[in-house]
C-alpha cells in the first residue's frame, strides 16, 4: 500500500471536505478543519502546519502545553477537544484559544473564573452525550437548556456551539441520524436567543456524514497524520 506524504493526507482531507460541501449543497469554506494532533510530536504538527493548517486540537493538557512551547514561533490556533478535569482548568483557560469539551457548567465556571482578562473571551462548545454512552461525559437533550442559559452568562467566555463524539458505526444513516439530533438541538437554542455559529462534529471516519448535517468544524486526526504513535497517556 502507498505512503501518503503529510502534504498529500492535507491535500486529500481538504478535496474531501470541498467535495461533500459541494455534494450537500454546503457554502464552500464553510467548514473548518481541526488537526488533531493527539499523541504525535511536535515536529510532526510543526510539518502540517507549515504545509497550511492553522488549526490544532489537543486532548492532554502537559502534552499540549510541550507542544505549544516548541512551536510558540507559528501562528497556530489551539483547540482543547479532550476530556477536562477540574485541577487542569486553570491550564486550559491560559494556554487555549477553543475548547470545545465543556460538559458541566462546574467546569464552565471554572475556565471562566481562570480566563486572563487581557486576552480574547474563551471560545466554547458544549459537549452533547445523547446516546447516553457511559464512557463519554456531556449533556443530554433534557439539560443542554438550563445549563447553556447559564454558561451563556459567564464572563470572558463566548459560548459558540455545540460537540458530538457518536457512538462508533460505519452505517452512513446511523451516523446521519445522530448528526442531525445534534443539529436539532444547536437549532432550538439558537431559537431560545443563543448567537451559535459552530457545530464541531465529525471525525475521520464519519466527517461525510457531519458535514452532510450541518458540522462546521471537522476534528481529523488519522486522515491527516496517519495512525497514532502507542505510548502511556501523557496527562
Amino acid at each position: 500500500m502507498t505512503t501518503l506524504t503529510p502534504d498529500q493526507r492535507l491535500r486529500q482531507v481538504r478535496n474531501s471536505i470541498h467535495d461533500t460541501e459541494s455534494r450537500y449543497n454546503r457554502i464552500p469554506g464553510s467548514v473548518r478543519l481541526i488537526g488533531v494532533g493527539k499523541v504525535h510530536t511536535a515536529d510532526t504538527v510543526r510539518h502540517m502546519v507549515e504545509l497550511g493548517l492553522g488549526d490544532i486540537g489537543e486532548s492532554y493538557v502537559h502534552e499540549a502545553i510541550a507542544k505549544q512551547k516548541l512551536l510558540k514561533d507559528l501562528t497556530v490556533t489551539w483547540h482543547y477537544i479532550g476530556r477536562i478535569q477540574s485541577n487542569k482548568c486553570r491550564e486550559i483557560a491560559m494556554q487555549f484559544d477553543w475548547v470545545h469539551s465543556v460538559d458541566r457548567v462546574k467546569i464552565a465556571r471554572r475556565l471562566s473564573e481562570h480566563r486572563i482578562t487581557e486576552t480574547p473571551n474563551l471560545n466554547i462548545c458544549l459537549q452533547l452525550n445523547l446516546q447516553h454512552e457511559s464512557s463519554k461525559r456531556g449533556f443530554d437533550s433534557n439539560d443542554i437548556d438550563q445549563a447553556a442559559d447559564e454558561i451563556g452568562h459567564l464572563p470572558r467566555l463566548r459560548l459558540r456551539g455545540l460537540m458530538a463524539i457518536p457512538r462508533f458505526s460505519d452505517d452512513f444513516d446511523e451516523q446521519r441520524t445522530i448528526f442531525r439530533q445534534v443539529r436539532v438541538v444547536f437549532e432550538r437554542l439558537k431559537a431560545r436567543g443563543h448567537d451559535l455559529d459552530t457545530l464541531s462534529m465529525g471525525m475521520s471516519g464519519d466527517m461525510e456524514a457531519a458535514i452532510a448535517e450541518g458540522a462546521t468544524m471537522v476534528r481529523i486526526g488519522t486522515a491527516l497524520f496517519g495512525p497514532r504513535p502507542e505510548y502511556p497517556n501523557p496527562g
